[in-house]
């Protein structure tokens, strides 16, 4: 009898994508669905961008160099300097989406067994590329009433082991909105340097800072071997299908380590390196826009949720995601439920269960994620739907 390999056992389902069956289902009969389950802007991707993509004149559609077109390298230097952060061409590596740069970290700095710590709850795909990588993601909990506040050093500490390599920090974070201060991410300078571990800074929502300024981990000083910066320009500039990022860190040897695995897989997208590099020329002010936008949904769902009886959910300082914790028995079953016995005037809305955002058993169970990822008048909509399901959902605690 075939066998599927213990990888594929493990592999988790996505707890963005895998109600999705459910709210094509529910379409079928008719009902609308207010898609916040899924961080897929509903902003249109820079007109200057595309226009770049469809005037594009080359005979022949040739792989770049492993590492990205050199010309796209020297245009995100430029960008890296506008905010802070001071590298060459070539300390980039071009990925085919953030989730390559994740997973060339991951395969080039740990071996099979070897440990990352992950603050919880974290972007539910981490758990996929540690488990592509053979490596164990080691969770530690934030909690809501703090409103997802880096763990206290003790915590860490407690977790760390001769088999810990690296540190994963998301920030702004995905899934929580929360956005780590100077002093939270000088903590984990101090854990880097004490314990010799990696620090991988996943920046892909840099530009969607609301309530204070971003510090990434590359500002960190006396740290360039330690930090591996993950990239992308998929929320950026909302053009999550081109699926471009970046591998970005001053640490030679690991970048020649990881030139091995961009090798292999030969090149990034050809098209999507022509938008981002046009992207890179848009105007300073392009962001005020944008950030401006997310905010004002920001702060139209938060009011909503907090409104309702029974739930809470704490104002998020960056990205375009907020969790909320929900008057219910199990946000599993509550996420299904709304999708296939729900609606409100033939309308619904899909949440991402919180649980798959987790990486400690049984956390979660109460806590949905949303993204504010739709314009005001379909978020009052979905709130509409989501306040009368909470009045008649059988599982309602």
């Amino acid at each position: 009898m075939l066998t599927i390999s213990n990888r594929g056992q493990q592999m988790p389902p996505s707890p963005i994508r895998k109600l999705v069956p459910y709210a094509e289902a529910a379409k079928k009969k008719g009902i609308k669905v207010y898609h916040l389950n899924i961080g897929q802007p509903d902003i249109e991707t820079p007109k200057q961008c595309l226009d770049a993509v469809r005037h594009s004149d080359f005979k022949v559609l040739e792989y770049s160099h492993s590492a990205g077109n050199e010309s796209y390298r020297k245009k995100l230097v430029q960008y890296y300097k506008k905010v802070g952060i001071n590298v060459t061409p070539e300390q980039i590596i071009i990925t085919t989406g953030g989730s390559e740069a994740i997973l060339f970290g991951f395969m080039a700095c740990m071996d099979a067994g070897d440990e990352v710590i992950i603050p919880e709850p974290f972007y539910a795909n981490y758990n996929g590329f540690a488990v592509q990588a053979g490596v164990k993601v080691v969770p530690i909990t934030s909690n809501i009433e703090t409103g997802f506040a880096l763990p206290p050093i003790e915590d860490f500490e407690k977790v760390i082991t001769p088999k810990t390599k690296a540190i994963v920090i998301c920030n702004p974070n995905n899934p929580t909105g929360y956005l780590y201060s100077a002093a939270e991410m000088e903590l984990l300078k101090r854990i880097i340097i004490k314990h010799n571990l990696y620090l991988f800074a996943d920046e892909a929502y840099r530009e969607f800072c609301y309530s204070d300024v971003h510090t990434s981990a590359m500002h960190l000083t006396g740290v360039d071997e330690h930090i591996v910066l993950m990239d992308t320009i998929s929320k950026r500039y909302s053009a999550c299908g081109g699926r471009i990022g970046a591998f970005v860190t001053k640490n030679q040897t690991l970048l020649n380590a990881a030139m091995k695995f961009a090798k292999a897989r030969l090149s990034p997208p050809s098209f999507a390196q022509i938008l981002g590099e046009a992207a890179v020329d848009l105007p300073d002010n392009y962001f005020d826009t944008t950030k401006a936008e997310y905010k004002l949904r920001r702060d139209t769902i938060v009011t909503r949720l907090n409104s309702m009886p029974g739930v809470f959910c704490p104002n998020p300082g960056g990205a375009f995601y907020a969790m909320a914790k929900l008057p219910i028995d199990d946000s599993d079953k509550f996420c299904q439920w709304l999708l296939e016995d729900f609606n409100y005037n033939q309308q619904t809305v899909m949440l991402a269960p919180a649980t798959g955002f987790y990486g400690t058993k049984g956390l979660g169970k109460q806590e949905v994620r949303l993204a504010y990822v739709l314009n005001t008048t379909s978020i009052h909509a979905a709130m509409d739907c989501l306040e009368k399901a909470l009045e008649v959902y059988p599982g309602r605690v």
